[in-house]
């Protein structure tokens, strides 16, 4: 690779070179972990871009630069966009997304690749992640409130990673989603007996794992739903209310300073004097080094709260550019 070339690969290249399967994501992500708990790593608060024309929570376009370390450096950007009417007025996923990486010795791009499936993928291996180490061993059941792209990709990950999953639960606002997830489900695994249930709450009442996947603003979640032993995957931020924050044994982020932000729910627990980075129970990163334990008792309730960071896509854009380049996939565009 020359400074003045650059590799361009789209969603089938990638798909092509095994990113459409979670086991090389759950890899690369936790490789980044590890990077975050040692400090290896650059990552500015991302910006928010949104248009003063709409006031959708999802209608924006964020900015994700990282630089992270290890034994072969990389430099690289996401840029994701969001318009929460893309499927309904447009026939489009509601998010897409490229990833720019750039040689850390010359600062040149070096690859641009469509991100919409990478960062599908790498949400759902941090999740993943999550469950090895705060999880029930053996569980066999889970539930997934919001049934979109990153729903279906949560699902496929809990049936690619964890076999001892018998039953997925499934909830939607638009019943018509649920179903068609469910079908796609049972395609794709058979061995899963996938229900739909008839609401938020009894989806998540008593199942061990629940991960939420919604785009919503308004917290629906308490802590009454919540059994003891419970694993919540917050991935979609706005859903649990604020005092569950304060209920659960303990609290996980990925990245304290992402969390603490944005007027998120975390931030406005700590400038309430409610929650601190003291109260925290650990980056995920601290976890996956042994530095802070992670499930210690059956009936710990977990809430994991991952606001998403750019190290994750980094690390997974960078491994599928090795393995591209071992194939020559892709495009390859000259800068000048």
């Amino acid at each position: 690779m020359t400074a003045a070339t650059l590799r361009y690969l789209s969603r089938s290249d990638i798909a092509g070179l095994g990113g459409d399967r979670s086991d090389l994501y759950m890899e690369a992500v936790e490789a980044g972990f590890r990077l975050h708990a040692a400090g290896d790593f650059v990552q500015p608060l991302k910006p928010y871009l949104r248009s003063p024309r709409t006031d959708h929570i999802a209608d924006r376009i964020i900015a994700m630069p990282a630089w992270i370390g290890g034994a072969q450096p990389m430099a690289g950007l996401k840029w994701i966009g969001s318009k929460h009417d893309n499927p309904s007025a447009r026939g489009l996923p509601r998010a897409s997304a490229v990833i720019v990486l750039n040689d850390p010795e010359t600062n040149y791009p070096i690859a641009v690749m469509e991100a919409g499936l990478i960062s599908a993928m790498r949400t759902a291996a941090v999740t993943g992640l999550a469950i090895r180490h705060l999880a029930r061993d053996g569980f066999t059941e889970a539930a997934i409130i919001g049934c979109g792209p990153i729903g279906e990709r949560q699902a496929a990950m809990l049936a690619e990673q964890f076999p001892s999953l018998m039953r997925l639960r499934l909830f939607d606002l638009r019943p018509e989603a649920a179903e068609d997830l469910s079908a796609r489900i049972r395609d794709r695994f058979p061995h899963l007996a996938v229900t739909l249930a008839p609401s938020a709450e009894a989806a998540v009442r008593g199942a061990p794992v629940v991960i939420t996947c919604t785009v919503t603003d308004k917290p629906y979640l308490p802590f009454a739903w919540l059994a003891r032993g419970t694993l919540l995957a917050n991935v979609s931020i706005m859903d649990v209310e604020r005092a569950v924050f304060l209920q659960v044994d303990k609290v996980v982020v990925d990245d304290w300073d992402q969390s603490n932000r944005e007027k998120k729910i975390i931030n406005l627990l700590v400038e309430a004097g409610e929650f601190s980075r003291e109260r925290l129970h650990a980056e995920l990163g601290e976890i996956v080094v042994g530095r802070k334990p992670g499930r210690e008792t059956d009936d710990e309730i977990i809430l994991l709260n991952p606001m998403g960071m750019a190290i994750d896509d980094i690390a997974c854009a960078h491994a599928i550019l090795a393995r591209a380049e071992a194939a020559q996939a892709g495009i390859l565009l000259p800068l000048f």
